[in-house]
């Protein structure tokens, strides 16, 4: 049995991976959480959401509105590291905190958390780049993506556009396609989207990207269930400009 070293988990990263992320503007940590891990936390995010008592703080929303109970297990669960332990820790992990530490140049801190639920058949996300929603400066926005169960183009993974963190924020419109994308979000314009690469995952995986990567998700096209839990951090000397997400959470 190996056993990984504080080292190991606070410089996760070697010179040839660093290279790789700034060159492509993601990486692939691969079996970085245990499937013991990934099942405890996967059981705990549904006993919440299947409780009779349901904190208000858990309950399924479009927006701001409370949704029926059909949705349980459909609609995200919007930063639940403000309310559980449990999702407080996931997103502290060791080898997050000493990727991004390696990635950022300096420690980072959590400012968002979004358990994600895919059932089949449900819609992707339009290609977008974080920065557009979630502005702050100087900007090191960086997303860890971590993958509660395999994830691949059948039940609509991420799709990435390798090295378009270079080309800087791009403008924003309407979706164009609704039978693929969900309508709430914006689809970033001006870019060959014929160019993206699907980023397939095994669970435990963690993908890393910067703020500025063009990604996108396609509909749940199989009968397996995609679930995830995405971070954003920031470094902590970083200034977010959206009054929801100032309060940063350190990852010690």
């Amino acid at each position: 049995m190996n056993m990984s070293t504080s080292t190991d988990r606070l410089t996760p990263l070697t010179r040839e991976q660093l290279q790789f992320y700034k060159d492509n503007g993601y990486l692939i940590l691969r079996k970085s959480a245990s499937d013991d891990l990934i099942d405890a936390f996967n059981a705990h995010i549904r006993s919440i959401r299947l409780s009779e008592d349901m904190p208000e703080w858990a309950k399924p929303r479009r927006g701001q509105d409370v949704v029926e109970d059909k949705d349980r297990f459909s609609l995200r669960l919007f930063n639940p590291h403000l309310h559980d332990g449990f999702a407080k820790q996931m997103m502290k992990l060791p080898v997050i905190r000493g990727a991004l530490a390696q990635l950022l140049g300096d420690e980072a801190a959590g400012v968002q958390s979004m358990y994600f639920y895919k059932e089949p058949g449900a819609p992707g996300q339009a290609a977008h780049q974080d920065y557009y929603y979630i502005r702050n400066e100087p900007n090191s926005l960086t997303a860890a993506w971590v993958a509660m169960e395999y994830t691949d183009e059948e039940n609509g993974c991420l799709y990435v556009i390798p090295g378009s963190h270079k080309i800087g924020i791009l403008p924003h419109g309407k979706v164009k396609n609704l039978e693929e994308h969900e309508a709430w979000t914006d689809e970033v314009e001006g870019v060959d989207l014929s160019r993206e690469a699907a980023v397939v995952l095994d669970k435990g995986d963690i993908l890393f990207f910067d703020s500025l990567l063009i990604h996108s998700s396609t509909r749940n096209r199989s009968k397996r269930w995609r679930r995830s839990y995405v971070c954003h951090y920031i470094r902590h000397d970083s200034k977010i400009e959206r009054e929801d997400l100032k309060k940063k959470y350190s990852l010690e």
